[in-house]
């Protein structure tokens, strides 16, 4: 980005597709009555949905009590950094045929544990915006709009 490029820059879904297939570690946010968790994870793009594995515990039970989930996954160095945000629908994937797909997927647990439940979220909304880091501007050096 050129210094006098916006500070942030909105991404395309195209462009957050990009994103998200170029990174494998993200953050899921859950949410169950008053309790928000947020559990990083590792997953995988397929076919215009995320894919993660995981085993019984908060995560797996709270994404069945309520499907609807945040993933969030970004990258950034000294300069510049960008963030992708996808709301959607968690599926846990129960028919032979999903979990056999699911397998052949190059997805491996993050943590050497045992994580044999598939789960598939099916975006409802996808954003994104790329960074660049600066000092902050001087509210006098700012012109009204």
């Amino acid at each position: 980005m050129e210094q006098d490029e916006n500070p942030i820059v909105i991404l395309n879904e195209d462009e957050c597709w990009e994103r998200l297939a170029q990174n494998n570690v993200a953050r899921i946010a859950t949410h169950v009555a008053d309790v928000v968790d947020i559990t990083p994870l590792n997953y995988i793009v397929d076919d215009s949905t995320l894919v993660f594995r995981t085993a019984a515990g908060n995560k797996l039970n709270e994404l069945t009590i309520n499907s609807s989930v945040v993933f969030e996954t970004d990258q950034f160095d000294d300069e510049r950094g960008w963030s992708v945000v996808v709301h959607g629908e968690a599926k846990v994937l129960e028919t032979e045929r999903e979990i056999l797909e699911a397998e052949k997927l190059p997805l491996r647990p993050f943590v050497p544990t045992i994580k044999p439940v598939f789960v598939r979220i099916i975006p409802t909304r996808i954003t994104g915006r790329i960074f660049r880091f600066g000092e902050e501007p001087r509210q006098e050096d700012q012109q009204d709009g």
